[in-house]
């Protein structure tokens, strides 16, 4: 249903040419691939390939300008679709208009994210998460960064890995992981963490 509101929005706009689309993340893979769209818009919560592992598995050429419309307004969520490549973050509540808006500001090779968004000071983060500021977690990879966010948020591995559509065992992996680089032994340890490097909010 949603893909077909959206179908039927773009549809409006004459100089709008949808070419495909997909219900999973491998097909939006194979599609793009195949067809080599302009713009994708792209879910993060998609059956068997999340959203942020679709936009990794399509950097090099050619690729499409990737937009997140997405229920995530966590700003982990933003942080990391924009650092992995994608180009426009739109919430799934904006208005239409809002979206069309992304897609032509996208289309000219701008950044578009929706203005509910902006006062998480993306900038900074993407900085921050990117490695420019970053002190004794810049060896974490992207993976590890959101697991270790989603846990202090106090997420259970089950959680997370129905979340990142990951196994259980894969998140306690990189859970063991991160825990070990950061020199953390507790969920404590994590808790007061991600409080002081301010990944939440005490």
């Amino acid at each position: 249903m949603v893909r077909e509101g959206l179908r039927n929005l773009l549809a409006t706009e004459t100089d709008f040419k949808l070419v495909g689309e997909a219900g999973d993340g491998a097909s939006a893979v194979e599609l793009v691939r195949k067809l080599k769209p302009q713009i994708l818009l792209l879910d993060l919560t998609i059956p068997r390939l999340h959203g942020l592992e679709v936009i990794r598995q399509l950097r090099g050429a050619p690729i499409p300008k990737i937009i997140v419309v997405s229920m995530h307004s966590d700003e982990p969520y933003v942080v990391e679709a924009l650092k992995s490549g994608a180009c426009g973050y739109v919430l799934k509540d904006s208005s239409s208009s809002e979206l069309i808006e992304a897609i032509r500001a996208v289309a000219k090779g701008n950044l578009f994210i929706s203005p509910s968004l902006k006062g998480f000071a993306l900038n900074a983060s993407l900085r921050k998460v990117s490695g420019g500021s970053l002190d004794d977690d810049a060896n974490l990879t992207s993976r590890e960064r959101l697991v270790l966010q989603m846990a202090a948020e106090g997420n259970s591995s089950a959680t997370i890995a129905a979340k990142l559509f990951l196994s259980p065992r894969t998140v306690e992996s990189h859970r063991g992981s991160l825990m070990k680089k950061l020199g953390l032994k507790t969920q404590t340890d994590l808790v007061r963490y991600a409080i002081r490097k301010k990944l939440i909010s005490p």
